[in-house]
């Protein structure tokens, strides 16, 4: 029997590539001899580095052309793939696999929905179809038991920090054991209020506190003001593997919805989530502890992009008090 080859389609984002590293494990469970290969945006690519069932990664440029989609595609029609998952479901994707399907139609092709009659039902009519409790990884899973896999995410880990990589931070991160903090979010309304971070770390007065963010995150550093002596901020000095090594070295991560979540979750690494507005970014794993609201308005929009409905505004998050989530912090350290 000729061996199985596997293309996976899946070009952003930080979270949504982060969640789908489960897939390839997913697929080696069933067809152990098989060749993965994974065609990812260029600066998200370092994910994928020491995955054990990914055996070659393709790039794409972040603004990247139809000119630099079709040369992508000519190369990956020279590797016959069986099998091609489109995890994505986006312009990109849609153009390569119907250049690899022409090419070979009797190459396998299966798709991640984007249920779009399900989404306008949920944002426009606010009737939700969708399968309940929201989950990330369960949704990019699921497509797969087409092909006979099941749903069930493997275990952790499945973001593979190597012990160099570990030992290469400890000069970014405190001596002493610390939490890590991720306040930042794509969309404000996704983001637990500033002040409610200031509040925890002061209540948190024993503990040390490492922020991870992006360079564009400089209002965190009002945070780090409430103690600069035990709160490190490194927001926009990480990359992405160095920043799942310090999230991996912290005693505990509390984070808005957001891509480092998943960097925790991808490594078994026990962490608070703060979901708020959006509905697609759920955490799948029991090593973290989903903290809500369950809001007649919730979720008002597909990436918290907002504008929020609710006459008592941003209730999702602001109904979550500081003095909870240390309560819980507390439970977790135990």
């Amino acid at each position: 029997m000729a061996q199985k080859k596997f293309l996976i389609l899946r070009f952003s984002s930080f979270g949504d590539v982060t969640q789908c590293l489960s897939v390839p494990s997913k697929i080696a469970e069933y067809e152990p001899q098989a060749v993965i290969h994974w065609a990812v945006r260029q600066d998200l690519s370092s994910l994928l580095q020491n995955h054990p069932h990914i055996q070659k990664t393709w790039a794409l440029p972040r603004k990247s052309g139809l000119r630099e989609i079709w040369h992508l595609a000519q190369e990956l029609k020279k590797e016959n793939f069986t099998h091609i998952y489109d995890a994505h479901n986006s312009t990109r994707s849609l153009i390569i696999s119907f250049l690899l399907k022409i090419s070979n139609g009797k190459v396998q092709l299966l798709r991640k929905s984007q249920k779009r009659w399900k989404r306008f039902l949920l944002f426009k009519l606010r009737k939700n179809t969708y399968r309940m409790p929201f989950n990330g990884q369960r949704d990019l899973l699921e497509p797969l038991q087409k092909w006979g896999m099941s749903e069930t995410a493997p275990p952790p880990p499945q973001l593979f920090i190597t012990s160099n990589e570990l030992e290469s931070v400890r000069k970014f991160i405190p001596p002493q054991p610390y939490i890590t903090l991720a306040p930042s979010a794509a969309y404000a309304l996704k983001r637990w209020p500033l002040e409610y971070w200031k509040k925890l770390v002061e209540l948190s007065s024993t503990e040390s506190f490492v922020i991870l963010g992006g360079p564009e995150d400089q209002f965190v550093e009002e945070i780090r003001s409430v103690d600069p002596n035990r709160i490190f901020n490194l927001a926009g000095k990480t990359n992405l593997r160095e920043t799942s090594a310090v999230v991996k070295l912290s005693k505990l991560l509390i984070t808005n919805d957001t891509g480092i979540l998943h960097t925790a979750e991808q490594q078994g690494h026990p962490a608070i989530a703060l979901m708020g507005p959006a509905p697609f970014g759920f955490p799948s794993r029991p090593s973290t502890l989903i903290l809500e609201r369950q809001l007649s308005c919730r979720p008002c929009s597909k990436h918290g992009q907002g504008p929020c409905i609710n006459s008592n505004f941003h209730e999702c998050l602001r109904s979550i008090e500081p003095s909870e989530v240390y309560q819980h912090l507390q439970e977790k350290l135990k």
